[in-house]
């Protein structure tokens, strides 16, 4: 039987997520641009990796929210630094992976995973409230801004954890500094949770913590966008250099070989 607070979770997780990356990172691939910036494939293997990494860590997203709605403010710390440094690993492992971090296309490669992350993320908290028996229009808004600003801070981050670039002319950045903004984002994003239920106070509180946390990551997002725009394309790359030998199994480089008077078939014609 299929759960359907799980599935209501799991279309709306996939529609944000999945819209950032056909709407955001689809920008930047043709006809929009002259020639697409990555490598189409590589990225929706990413965000769909994105999908499977987002699950362990949708678990500590959780229990993070938990801790903060019973004031366990130590476990609370504790979860958060698991929920931030694993997704830090998680994008530090992927941009060194031969398949996605061999060229400059590397940061839309970690949208595309850090998107996916969050749309778990976005289903984790969804599927969570509606399987209660409480469930009101203002709740479902206010968990609709959170799945927002999750994505928000997920793909801010994203950009924010990059190494410094002379390509992009961009100097600060790395992991610290994404995982610092990280986690100032999703502690206002849990102060809502903190707040507690049942009053109007704290619900104004959850809303204000959740558009604090959505125009923090847009903001942040929106400054770094840029440096989008000056990655090279993957046909502008350097060429390969030459061999000086013939290739293995037998092959030989056509590029490289020049023909001589011996092996161009004229002998054989006589």
């Amino acid at each position: 039987m299929v759960d359907l607070s799980l599935s209501i979770g799991a279309l709306v997780g996939i529609l944000l997520s999945g819209g950032y990356v056909y709407v955001e990172i689809g920008r930047f691939a043709t006809p929009q641009v002259p020639e697409t910036l990555f490598d189409e494939r590589r990225e929706v293997f990413a965000y769909t990796a994105g999908l499977f990494v987002g699950i362990p860590l949708a678990i500590a997203f959780l229990l993070f929210l938990d801790s903060m709605a019973n004031g366990a403010l130590p476990g609370a710390l504790i979860f958060l630094a698991a929920l931030v440094g694993g997704t830090e690993v998680a994008q530090w492992a992927l941009l060194r992976a031969h398949y996605w971090g061999n060229g400059e296309s590397g940061p839309f490669y970690a949208l595309g995973y850090r998107a996916g992350i969050a749309g778990i993320f976005a289903l984790a908290i969804l599927a969570q409230y509606l399987a209660t028996s409480g469930v009101t229009w203002d709740g479902v808004l206010l968990l609709l801004i959170e799945s927002g600003a999750v994505l928000a801070l997920e793909v801010a981050g994203a950009l924010l954890s990059l190494p410094p670039s002379t390509t992009a002319g961009r100097k600060g950045g790395g992991p610290v500094a994404g995982a610092v903004f990280e986690v100032v984002g999703f502690f206002i994003l849990g102060v809502g949770a903190l707040s507690g239920t049942g009053s109007t106070e704290a619900e104004a509180v959850a809303y204000a913590a959740a558009l604090i946390a959505l125009l923090g990551g847009i903001l942040v997002y929106r400054r770094l966008r840029p440096l989008l725009e000056v990655i090279p394309s993957p046909s502008t790359g350097a060429a390969p250099p030459l061999r000086d030998e013939p290739a293995a199994f037998g092959r030989t480089d056509r590029a490289t070989t020049a023909a001589t008077p011996e092996d161009d078939g004229s002998e054989r014609l006589e």
